[in-house]
């Protein structure tokens, strides 16, 4: 079976967590690497097209993406991020997060991490039951499959669920 993924904040090596058969990634950074993309995803859109992926996933990036930004006017750049990853996705298409996460010293030790994550921010905000995040503009639901602590890192998968 045929199946591409999607790596945030890749650097020059995209990672393949879910063994799909294509994997692409997003950087801030121009690699010149072979399906790495250069884009800011905390004012840009993924540049991929809708449903164009089995599986999005971001190994220590969320926590670098803010929660506002004024550029050009308020916006909420993480609630647009995860519309974005919601878009990009096919029904039923996975997203890892594995991010540093409250109450960890990792999540507030490094000066770029900017959006801190709890085992609430998921599950309450973006998820197919509560989905508190639709006050601010998200527009998907996702299916908590797993979240777990692993150290300092929040581990999650969400499924894409059509909202």
């Amino acid at each position: 079976m045929h199946t591409r993924s999607l790596d945030l904040g890749c650097g020059a090596a995209p990672k393949n967590f879910f063994s799909a058969t294509e994997v692409y990634g997003v950087d801030l950074f121009r690699s010149g690497v072979p399906n790495v993309v250069q884009a800011d995803l905390t004012v840009d859109n993924i540049p991929f097209s809708d449903e164009f992926f089995d599986y999005v996933t971001a190994h220590d990036f969320i926590e670098h993406v803010p929660r506002l930004v004024y550029v050009p006017h308020r916006r909420s750049a993480f609630i647009e991020l995860m519309n974005e990853i919601w878009r990009v996705l096919k029904d039923g298409g996975k997203f890892l997060s594995v991010t540093p996460s409250y109450p960890q010293l990792a999540a507030f030790s490094d000066p770029t991490h900017v959006n801190f994550i709890t085992e609430h921010t998921f599950p309450q905000y973006f998820d197919d039951k509560n989905r508190w995040a639709r006050t601010y503009g998200f527009n998907g639901a996702f299916k908590i499959e797993l979240q777990q602590q692993n150290g300092p890192h929040l581990i999650s998968i969400l499924e894409k669920i059509t909202a």
